[in-house]
């Protein structure tokens, strides 16, 4: 198949004009192409990577949590048809039995027609209880890196990101034994500037949904948000729904990160996608009114805004567009080490893609280089 007259999104942000050419579900250089015959007009259209959301608990009614390999594909087919085309099914905070149950509903979820699952993102269980947000106090836990190993033995490597609260007793020996392994993510913490800049030296150069579930960013407490932009390698997740951050301070984090370090997530719950109503979140009861999801004391229980939809709003909050893209394609895929294969339109990779509007309003979703 051959696509041709749309403005592809480069690697370095830019968009071109350029045909692009797919065999065998990844993109290939017109050298190697073998015809077809088929031929798709994009003229006057964006031809954006599949977005990559390394940060979503759930969908259309589902909750990866509930450890349902039918619920995980309705969430699957749901990303797919939003535009985000790889997908990292995110846990809350569980027993351990539990995480192994939910974490094994991987194996009998991915099919070739769906979002494709790039990795398993490891919220819970080892936060901060002061900043626990919407997780369930009584099962948050010491770091435990024998643990995350089985985990990920079972899962086949899956488990790409582990939320890890660094004041917590264990969590620096923790970032010594596993940085390398997986990519530990700082997060649900009340850590200050001194604790989380250690833990950075260490090796945890991520941060989960940057300004929510930590100290506040003061200018004479600076805190984990100081800590990750004195960082250079850090990179942090911003969830776009325009209620869990205020769009000035989108745009200044932009500004003080730049958009090469800015993974942007959806964080995004059970109530995406679906009316208003009362639903779940890691065990715990949820109300979402107009995409406000909150727990019964008011606390905010993820997003019900999805990725593709986040992404947009970045953009009308004043992003300009090819930060907002590169934001929630490259740099997520970057985070959790599969750059290679996801996150741009290249030789070689995955004919992973949305045409769009010059609004980036969408108008196809191609997954292997099939239409959806």
């Amino acid at each position: 198949m051959i696509i041709k007259g749309g403005k592809v999104f480069q690697e370095d942000g830019s968009f071109l004009e350029q045909a692009l050419y797919i065999n065998d579900h990844r993109l290939v250089d017109k050298a190697e192409y073998q015809d077809d015959e088929k031929v798709i007009d994009a003229e006057g259209l964006l031809v954006l990577p599949g977005l990559v959301d390394i940060h979503s608990h759930g969908a259309a009614g589902e909750d990866f949590s509930d450890g349902n390999p039918e619920g995980l594909k309705k969430i699957l087919q749901y990303e797919k048809r939003c535009g985000i085309t790889s997908y990292c099914p995110t846990s809350m905070t569980f027993p351990k039995e539990r995480l192994r149950q939910i974490f094994a509903s991987i194996k009998g979820a991915q099919t070739e027609e769906e979002a494709k699952v790039v990795g398993i993102n490891m919220e819970g269980p080892f936060l901060d209880p002061a900043k626990k947000g919407a997780h369930v106090e009584e099962w948050i836990a010491a770091p435990d890196a024998a643990f995350v190993r089985e985990l990920n033995q079972d899962v086949d490597g899956l488990v790409r990101l582990v939320t890890l609260a660094p004041n917590m007793d264990g969590a620096e020996e923790f970032i010594k034994e596993m940085h390398e392994e997986v990519c530990i993510s700082l997060g649900h913490t009340a850590a200050d500037y001194d604790c989380a800049s250690r833990a950075m030296k260490l090796g945890a150069h991520h941060v989960t949904h940057l300004y929510n579930a930590m100290q506040p960013f003061g200018h004479r407490a600076p805190g984990l948000i100081g800590a990750a932009s004195d960082d250079e390698q850090c990179m942090v997740e911003m969830i776009c729904d325009g209620i869990h951050i205020h769009p000035s301070v989108i745009r200044g984090t932009f500004r003080m990160f730049g958009p090469e370090r800015i993974v942007l997530i959806s964080d995004s719950m059970m109530a995406t996608g679906m009316e208003n109503g009362t639903y779940q979140l890691g065990g715990q009861e949820v109300t979402m009114k107009d995409c406000k999801a909150t727990l019964k004391d008011g606390t905010i229980a993820g997003s019900a805004t999805n990725l593709y939809d986040c992404m947009r709003n970045a953009v009308a909050f004043g992003i300009p567009r090819e930060q907002a893209v590169l934001s929630a394609t490259a740099v997520p895929a970057r985070a959790i080490g599969r750059q290679d294969e996801i996150g741009a339109i290249a030789d070689g990779m995955h004919a992973d893609f949305v045409v769009c509007g010059e609004d980036l309003t969408r108008q196809a979703v191609y997954l292997g280089g099939s239409l959806l």
